[in-house]
């Protein structure tokens, strides 16, 4: 027959699995709105999509490395880790838990203290990391926070919070709830000291966060485009019964309300933190 010469000799080729290759992972990012951006790019833009202005999540290393001067900074109570104080349970064991996101993030807990210059300004940052265990607030992030607050008071620092959080951590119940009391009172002892507090609110930051020392600060701080709230918009949605405006819940949506002061992209961000710290000390440049 015509063209048998297309058939192949053999039927049923495969591929072993183990010659097969995988194309790397991590070469490109997508958008929510489909622009599609080579990693390497997105990561020389303080991973800000060139395309659309979308700022994909980040965690503390990435600001860290995008605030601090030259990227040097000393790190505060590293050695400090959550424990299973109630030895709880629910699909897996709190300990069990812990263990996997450590190992996963090579993190110790959801939040890290650093202390740098920023433009030449020396500054205590507690920095969120969403990547462990959602951003919550367990004993462990109410008591770095606390011990940066009170480096900054014993050096008579300025103090930041970079937000990104889910809210409480249910696994510690009220060990978790009791930081947000803890927190806010080392903040009013911070401006009793006359020292400023700065909060950057980003994607996400929910629950007790928002309902305490995110909303809380001298000035406060948004990415674009960031969700921040209570609860999330799919709950309140069922508890009303009605359709939310249109944004709700976006840093953009709480600007137009007076809920934050202002919005900062990503690659302005340690410009506008400098100065606004020059600014409540009466420092000059």
């Amino acid at each position: 027959m015509a063209f048998d010469w297309f058939k192949r000799k053999k039927q049923n080729i495969n591929t072993p699995t183990e010659q097969k290759k995988d194309s790397p992972k991590g070469l490109w990012h997508q958008t929510p709105t489909g622009k599609i951006i080579e990693h390497e790019e997105l990561k020389n833009n303080n991973f800000v999509s060139p395309e659309d202005g979308f700022h994909v999540r980040i965690g503390s290393r990435e600001y860290f490395d995008m605030l601090f001067d030259g990227s040097k900074f000393k790190e505060l109570d590293a050695n400090v880790e959550s424990v299973d104080i109630l030895n709880f349970k629910d699909t897996k064991a709190y300990t069990d838990r812990l263990k996997e996101v450590k190992s996963k993030t090579k993190l110790t807990d959801s939040v890290r203290n650093a202390v740098g210059k920023v433009n030449g300004l020396e500054l205590v940052v507690s920095c969120m990391d969403f990547s462990f265990i959602g951003g919550s607030l367990g004993s462990v992030m109410g008591e770095k926070i606390s011990r940066a607050i009170d480096y900054a008071m014993k050096h008579k620092l300025p103090f930041m919070i970079i937000c990104q959080s889910g809210g409480a951590r249910m696994q510690e119940a009220a060990y978790s709830l009791m930081q947000l009391a803890k927190v806010q009172a080392k903040l009013a002892q911070l401006s009793d000291k006359g020292l400023p507090y700065v909060a950057y609110l980003t994607d996400p930051t929910f629950g007790g966060i928002t309902a305490s020392f995110a909303m809380t600060a001298d000035i406060i701080m948004a990415e674009p485009g960031a969700l921040i709230g209570f609860a999330g918009p799919r709950v309140i949605r069922e508890t009303i019964g009605k359709d939310l405006p249109e944004g709700f819940q976006t840093s953009e949506f709480l600007l137009e309300k007076g809920f934050v002061d202002f919005i900062v992209r990503r690659n302005e961000i340690k410009d506008t933190v400098s100065r606004s710290m020059r600014l409540l000390m009466n420092v000059n440049a």
